[in-house]
């Protein structure tokens, strides 16, 4: 594994979290480590029957020997980070950067507040653009300036370089998705920065030479919360039918849905330069594969899905979720 990067290929949902919990518990990497905005983004993973969300500490919390770190281009909300660092007694081995933003009741003040943020583009209410345009701003208040988080500071980038150099293993943990990124969305219904791999890297301060693999995760079908286009979406009856209808992690609404978009993949993968493919929720579009774990015993039709979607693609995919737990992966990277 070395150093992978684990990015969104649509718009957020696409499990990542299942992803990267499972390849922390698999691969025991000696670093997780952060990206992306900040707790705007909830990532969800299942174990032996028990549901964990998380929105600032990596998806590799279970493993209790891997690092968790968070980069110096994520903001911090220091009450959501305490009690996330509690629940999987993480505090001796969480690692904050000096330099991570971070967000104050202003902030969320602001960005609920805002008519704009609200009723135009559908934030999520969490304070992250209004703290990402204090920071443009240089006007921001950085970790090392908050008392309560000063146990938890170091120099991120510096831990991930050095472990690289020494050939250890690194998850690298993206979020949100390629199409809401500020730069390569669809703007202006977007989020406050850019969440592409090349992004998630600047976040956490390791240069594009230090990626082994961008592994891009898409769900069996394409969700999204709030405003901005959807390709070929559908109604909301009809995602009930379908199994599709879903609700976001952290604001709770309604996600719209919409059928695998071939095309915005191979975009995706062209934005994030990535090397292989995970597909979550394949149980979902085919009820009948839920649990399998080796790819042959699959159905035709689901096979059909996958190899379709690798010669579209031109990848592979290595990693395929057939449920909701993490041993209920098909793992195809052999």
């Amino acid at each position: 594994m070395a150093c992978l990067v684990i990015v969104g290929g649509f718009y957020g949902d696409e499990g990542k979290g299942k992803i990267v919990a499972y390849l922390a518990k698999k691969e025991c990497p000696l670093i997780a480590v952060r990206g992306g905005v900040g707790p705007n983004a909830g990532h969800t993973f299942s174990y032996e029957g028990k549901t964990h969300k998380v929105r600032m500490l990596p998806s590799a919390a279970l493993n209790p020997s891997t690092r968790l770190m968070i980069g110096a281009g994520v903001l911090i909300d220091p009450k959501i980070l305490s009690n996330e660092i509690s629940e999987f007694s993480a505090s001796n081995r969480t690692l904050i950067d000096s330099q991570s933003g971070v967000i104050e009741k202003i902030h969320i003040e602001r960005d609920i507040e805002a008519e704009h943020l609200k009723n135009n583009i559908g934030t999520t209410g969490t304070g992250t653009g209004p703290a990402n345009s204090d920071r443009a701003l240089r006007s921001l208040k950085i970790a090392k300036d908050v008392p309560e988080l000063i146990p938890y500071i170091g120099d991120v980038s510096g831990a991930v370089n050095e472990a690289i150099d020494n050939g250890e293993k690194v998850l690298v943990e993206g979020t949100q998705g390629t199409f809401l990124s500020l730069y390569h969305g669809g703007y202006p219904y977007v989020t406050s920065k850019d969440v592409t791999a090349s992004g998630i890297c600047s976040d956490i301060g390791i240069g594009p030479k230090r990626v082994d693999d961008v592994l891009i995760v898409f769900k069996a079908y394409v969700t999204r919360v709030g405003k901005g286009p959807l390709e070929g979406e559908i109604s909301s009856d009809d995602a009930k039918a379908r199994g599709w209808l879903e609700y976001g992690s952290v604001t709770g609404r309604q996600r719209r849905a919409s059928p695998f978009d071939t095309g915005l993949a191979r975009r995706a993968i062209k934005l994030n330069g990535a090397t292989q493919i995970a597909i979550t929720k394949l149980d979902i579009l085919f009820p009948e594969t839920a649990g399998i774990t080796d790819f042959s015993k699959l159905p035709q039709n689901a096979k059909n899905f996958v190899e379709d979607v690798e010669r579209e693609s031109g990848l592979k995919v290595v990693l395929l979720g057939t449920g909701t737990e993490l041993d209920q992966i098909i793992d195809r990277r052999a």
